[in-house]
């Protein structure tokens, strides 16, 4: 199976007289603000395309959420009227069940073994089901490993976290384990979520430390537990009603710059990590962690929830997704 590798050759560099690239501009989206590890993704993606097509192709930008949610951004992407978008590839799932797979907890154990999956044969098959939806993958990035934080209490045991009202992405699954540890799900639009934590509507919410200090979420909230409960690929994906307009060397440009780009990208995901948690710290919260016991109770618990979303999703897609982990890990 043809397979999308970080280590590819650097990217073509076309003859202008040959290639078929013309004057285009397209729209690039995303939740997440100015400096975050994914923007710096988007800002590479747009230095490659701008070299390689020689001007002629812009990519314009647009973090923070200026353009809508993450679903109402699928839904223009679909239409058109946004091009490229960079999101959770869980979220996906509202349009492809079988994304849903990427919201399993404890799937992945870091974040290598998760790139090799993602970057594989399993990832690309994946990013193929969109296409009847309107959708093209072109890759992934990364987001990171997810981590809770409160206004009310410290967690150093399972049990803290019940009573709890979280911002979950919404979605079955993410509900799903929230209510199985005892808390309440709110499933709410990342834009929200800031307003909501301060107006004490929700108590916490739930994403990588990078997320949560880029946002700056503690000044909103006091205290965050490393959990590492879910890893978030994120997709960067393509509407499909503009893709079917372009030529063969753009379509093979604007791919390879998003494959390219997710080097630097999730290397700045992975150096950002540390200093987005020092700075969470010194801006007042307390970080928990829990221990070995308290991680295998909270596994334990996941246990029903993975079991009911593999039928959901499709346990012949769950299979693969083991069948590929199972391969690393020998």
């Amino acid at each position: 199976m043809f397979r999308f590798s970080l280590l590819a050759a650097p990217l073509l560099v076309m003859a202008g007289a040959q290639a078929q690239v013309q004057d285009r501009s397209f729209k690039f989206a995303t939740q997440n603000p100015k400096g975050h590890p994914i923007v710096i993704g988007m800002e590479k993606f747009q230095e490659i395309v701008t070299e390689k097509s020689n001007g002629k192709i812009k990519v314009q930008l647009f973090p923070g959420g200026v353009l809508g949610g993450d679903q109402h951004n699928v839904s223009a992407l679909q239409g058109g009227t946004i091009d490229i978008v960079s999101l959770n590839s869980g979220i996906l799932a509202s349009q492809v069940k079988e994304f849903g797979v990427y919201d399993f907890p404890f799937m992945f154990a870091n974040s290598k073994e998760a790139e090799a999956v993602v970057d594989g044969p399993f990832g690309q098959m994946m990013h193929q089901k969109l296409e009847p939806k309107g959708i093209v993958g072109l890759a992934y990035w990364e987001l990171g490993f997810r981590n809770i934080t409160n206004s009310r209490r410290p967690i150093t045991k399972v049990e803290d976290i019940a009573g709890l009202k979280l911002r979950v992405i919404p979605n079955a699954i993410n509900v799903d384990w929230v209510k199985a540890l005892g808390a309440n799900p709110t499933p709410m639009a990342f834009p929200e979520v800031y307003a909501a934590l301060d107006q004490k509507a929700i108590d916490g919410q739930e994403n990588p430390v990078t997320v949560i200090n880029a946002n700056k979420f503690y000044e909103v909230q006091k205290y965050v537990v490393i959990t590492n409960h879910q890893y978030n690929p994120q997709s960067v994906i393509f509407s499909k009603k503009v893709w079917d307009t372009l030529s063969g060397d753009e379509k093979k440009l604007l791919t390879d710059a998003a494959v390219e780009a997710a080097k630097l990208q999730r290397q700045a995901a992975r150096e950002q990590a540390n200093s987005a948690l020092d700075n969470m710290k010194k801006n007042g919260m307390q970080m928990t962690e829990l221990s070995p016991v308290e991680l295998a109770k909270f596994r334990e618990k996941m246990k029903a929830v993975i079991a009911r979303h593999t039928e959901a999703v499709g346990a012949d897609v769950v299979k693969a997704l083991e069948a590929e982990l199972a391969k690393l890990r020998k």
